[in-house]
C-alpha cells in the first residue's frame, strides 16, 4: 500500500472513529438554542458612535487594515528591490506582471494602460488584502467575550469576517469604476461622441432607440454585475465556512452533527483562503481594466 493511501485510510479512520464516540457521548438528542446565533457574526454592532452613518464598526477596522497592508506591502518591497530578487521579490514581481499585463495591457492599450495601471493595481491588491483577511480569526464578536486567564479581564471572542462581505463596500468600490470609466469615455469622445457609442456600429433606423436604451440600462447594470458577484462570493463562502465548522450543529442543536462537518468546514476554508479570495479580486480588477477600455474603444 502506498504511502498517500496509508495517510488517506488513517485519516478516514480517525474521522469515523470520532463520528463514532460523538455519537456515544452526545447521541443524537436535540437541544434547543436560545443564546448563540451564529449569524450575529455578521452584525456591525457600533464600537464608536458618531453623527449620522460615520459608526466605527468592525468593518471599518478591516478597511484600514486592508488599506495599511495595501500601501505598506508595496512601499516596503519597493524600498528593498536587489539586482538578485530572494523569493518575496520573485513572488511581489510575479504579482506586478500579472497586474500590469494581464488585467491592464490586456484590455485597453499601452498609453492609457500607463495611466490607469495605479488605479486597477491598487484596487486589485487593496480586495485581495480584504478578501485575504477575512479568513483571519480576529477578536472582533463583542456579542460573545472571553475572559483572560481568569483575571476578570475580557477580551471580544475571535470571528471571521470580510468588508467586502458587506455588500456596501463593493457597491462602492463598483461605484467608482463605474464613475471612472464613464469619465474617461466622455473625455475622450465627448458627452454626444460616447453616448453615440452605446448603440452599436451598424445599427441604423428604428433600431436605434430600443439598443441605444438596451446598452444605457446595460451600462447601469454593470454596478450591480461588480459589487454583487463580489459580495455573494465571499458572504456565501464565509456562511458555509460557519456552518460546516459548528454553526448548523448549534442551530440544529445536535452537537454530533459538528464532528460530521467539521472537516468539510476545514476544506472550505482552504478552499476559500487558497483560491476564492484572489479569484475574485482578479475578477473584479479585470472587469474593470475591460470597462475602461471598452469606454474608449472607437468600435463596440
Amino acid at each position: 500500500m502506498s504511502t498517500r493511501n496509508r495517510i488517506l485510510l488513517i485519516v478516514g479512520g480517525v474521522y469515523v472513529g470520532s463520528l463514532i464516540l460523538a455519537v456515544a457521548i452526545f447521541g443524537f438528542t436535540r437541544r434547543d438554542n436560545e443564546e448563540f446565533q451564529p449569524q450575529n457574526e455578521f452584525r456591525l454592532d457600533a464600537w464608536v458612535d458618531l453623527p449620522g452613518s460615520f459608526d466605527i464598526t468592525k468593518a471599518v477596522l478591516y478597511l484600514v487594515i486592508a488599506a495599511v497592508l495595501t500601501v505598506a506591502t508595496m512601499l516596503y518591497i519597493a524600498n528593498r528591490m536587489q539586482a538578485r530578487p530572494n523569493r518575496v521579490q520573485t513572488a511581489v514581481e510575479l504579482l506586478y506582471v500579472t497586474m500590469r499585463d494581464n488585467i491592464t495591457r490586456g484590455n485597453m492599450d499601452d498609453a492609457m494602460a500607463r495611466k490607469w495601471f495605479p488605479f486597477i493595481g491598487t484596487l486589485f491588491l487593496f480586495i485581495w488584502f480584504s478578501n485575504l483577511i477575512g479568513y483571519l480569526p480576529l477578536p472582533t464578536n463583542t456579542e460573545h467575550k472571553v475572559e483572560v486567564f481568569g483575571t476578570g479581564f475580557e477580551i471580544p471572542s475571535f470571528a471571521i469576517y470580510a468588508a467586502t462581505a458587506n455588500i456596501s463596500i463593493p457597491l462602492v468600490l463598483a461605484l467608482v469604476v463605474f464613475i471612472a470609466y464613464n469619465a474617461e469615455g466622455i473625455r475622450v469622445k465627448g458627452v454626444g461622441g460616447y453616448l453615440k457609442s452605446l448603440v452599436p456600429e451598424g445599427v441604423t433606423g428604428a433600431g436605434v432607440a430600443p439598443l441605444f436604451v438596451l446598452e444605457f440600462v446595460s451600462n447601469l447594470m454593470r454596478l450591480l454585475s461588480l459589487s454583487v458577484r463580489l459580495f455573494a462570493n465571499i458572504l456565501a463562502g464565509h456562511l458555509i465556512i460557519l456552518f460546516m465548522s459548528g454553526g448548523l450543529a448549534v442551530l440544529l442543536g445536535l452537537e454530533v452533527l459538528g464532528v460530521f462537518t467539521l472537516p468539510f468546514g476545514i476544506l472550505l476554508f482552504a478552499f476559500e483562503l487558497g483560491l476564492v479570495a484572489t479569484l475574485q479580486a482578479f475578477i473584479f480588477a479585470t472587469l474593470s481594466a475591460i470597462y475602461l477600455g471598452g469606454a474608449v474603444a472607437e468600435h463596440h
